[in-house]
């Protein structure tokens, strides 16, 4: 497959298009992002996030731009907005650094009306992870209630880690956006 072809076929929402994006792209947004970040768990989370984002806004590429152009501007800008929210975070934990000299101990036990809550919750969320396609509820079922490890979710449904991962972050995403849409 070429990578024009892959293009398009990855804009009709083709998986192999998509696993062959992924597969010809990986190495090349990774080892860019570990040189920015010069670590190799960032790196790899920023690398997810690039490709999940440049798959759900693949009908926004224009053809006229080199395609690996494109997916480095979705890294650079991914890795921009994690360096803001960070800074962020730092800024509030200064001002808020008086307030934490006080602490009341609490009793984490929860209730029988938190359990209760809780197991509705759970049944919402099961609900909810049924309208997704069954391929992503595979790997939600796997990573999160059968607790698999990437590589053995990988052996299981027989498909490169990676591959995994982006599955998975669009699982995720797809699942907040059915919770969200019924919360309005």
């Amino acid at each position: 497959m070429e990578i024009k072809q892959a293009i398009e076929r990855a804009k009709t929402n083709d998986q192999k298009a998509f696993n062959f994006l992924l597969d010809s792209f990986w190495d090349y947004v990774y080892g860019f992002q570990l040189k920015r970040v010069k670590n190799e768990n960032d790196a790899e989370d920023i690398t997810i996030q690039t490709f999940s984002k440049a798959f759900d806004r693949i009908d926004t590429y224009k053809s006229e731009y080199n395609f690996k152009t494109w997916l480095i501007t979705i890294s650079k800008n991914i890795h921009i907005d994690l360096i803001r929210k960070e800074k962020n975070s730092i800024s509030q934990n200064i001002s808020h650094h008086d307030e934490d000299k006080y602490h009341n101990i609490l009793d984490d036990s929860p209730s029988p009306e938190d359990i209760l809550i809780t197991e509705q919750n759970l049944a919402k969320l099961l609900r909810d992870i049924k309208k997704l396609k069954p391929h992503y509820q595979e790997v939600i079922n796997l990573r999160y209630f059968q607790e698999l490890s990437y590589k053995e979710i990988s052996s299981e449904i027989n498909e490169p880690i990676n591959n995994v991962k982006v599955k998975l972050l669009r699982a995720k995403k797809l699942l907040a956006e059915i919770i969200k849409t019924k919360r309005n």
